[in-house]
């Protein structure tokens, strides 16, 4: 009872092609396939199975010319009044 018979996946397939009909199945069989394969590579790297990535090297920023610059504001002085 709990394995699919030869007829359920014939059944299977032909409620498949009068929903989608068969010039979208290459697309849906496509997406379905990218979807499990970035869902596995989430999962590995979860779980700490997957390579470990690269240190990050620091990036070198240089200000382009006539750009604002931020300055940050100073902080408030505290003054006491008695």
């Amino acid at each position: 009872m709990g394995m699919l018979k030869p007829w359920h996946i014939i059944v299977l397939v032909a409620v498949v092609l009068l929903i989608f009909g068969a010039q979208r199945l290459p697309d849906l069989a496509r997406s379905v396939g990218q979807s499990l394969k970035i869902f596995k590579s989430e999962v590995k790297e979860l779980t700490g199975e997957g390579e470990q990535a690269p240190a990050a090297r620091p990036v070198a920023v240089t200000p382009v010319a006539g750009a604002p610059v931020a300055v940050p504001d100073p902080a408030p002085v505290a003054t006491s009044e008695a």
